[in-house]
């Protein structure tokens, strides 16, 4: 039995399938300073390496330049090249984990001064901001012991999941609806747009409402 296979499912789909070109070793001859180097890297490197250069406005032999001198004492140029993106896209990866998660998307809701939520698939209100909650109070006033509002319900006219493949098909155009808002027998209709919330898990909606 091999090791793959002895692996639960879960296990094995951790990792996005390697491209096959992304192995092959490719040669180029970088000049920089009056400087020639021959370096031979995997061409998911040298990738990594155009990524680098395109995001901080520079050449590829001003970043291999700058490692060269960073890491006289390696020995292995190419080594160290490698290392240097690994240690590049890490920081970069941390950086986008600290702006795609939940408290961003709450500084969000907070700075904006129209009512707005975020909404889960499964159309629970994780979130939402001070104009919507006096919303909710003005639309929708508790009665006299019904202080906490945990009856509220929310209902969309488009399906969640049709919003998100309208946003996946129009590029992330935002995505117009109505909705109606509900606690016991009391209800507010109103419309909303709605766009992808800037996190990997969960996938969320943050709608922003803009008439009644």
């Amino acid at each position: 039995m091999n090791d793959s296979a002895a692996l639960p499912v879960s296990h094995r789909t951790l990792l996005l399938p390697l491209a096959r070109e992304d192995f092959g070793l490719e040669f180029r001859v970088v000049a920089r300073g009056g400087i020639r180097r021959g370096i031979r890297l995997e061409r998911a490197f040298w990738a990594s390496l155009k990524q680098m250069a395109e995001s901080r406005k520079c050449t590829i032999g001003m970043l291999i330049d700058e490692i060269a001198a960073r890491h006289p004492d390696t020995g292995n140029l190419t080594s160290a090249i490698r290392v240097a993106c690994i240690r590049a896209l890490a920081d970069e990866n941390v950086t986008l984990r600290r702006l795609a998660s939940i408290r961003t998307i709450n500084a969000i809701l907070v700075a904006c001064p129209s009512p707005a939520f975020a909404l889960a698939s499964s159309k629970k209100i994780l979130s939402f901001n001070a104009p919507f909650q006096q919303l909710v109070k003005r639309q929708l006033p508790p009665g006299p012991n019904d202080d906490a509002r945990h009856d509220l319900k929310l209902a969309l006219d488009l399906n969640v999941a049709d919003i998100f493949a309208r946003l996946d098909a129009n590029g992330e155009v935002p995505v117009a609806s109505g909705f109606v808002i509900g606690a016991g027998e009391r209800r507010y209709r109103g419309q909303l747009s709605a766009v992808r919330a800037p996190v990997a898990e969960p996938e969320l909606l943050m709608a922003f409402v803009f008439g009644g």
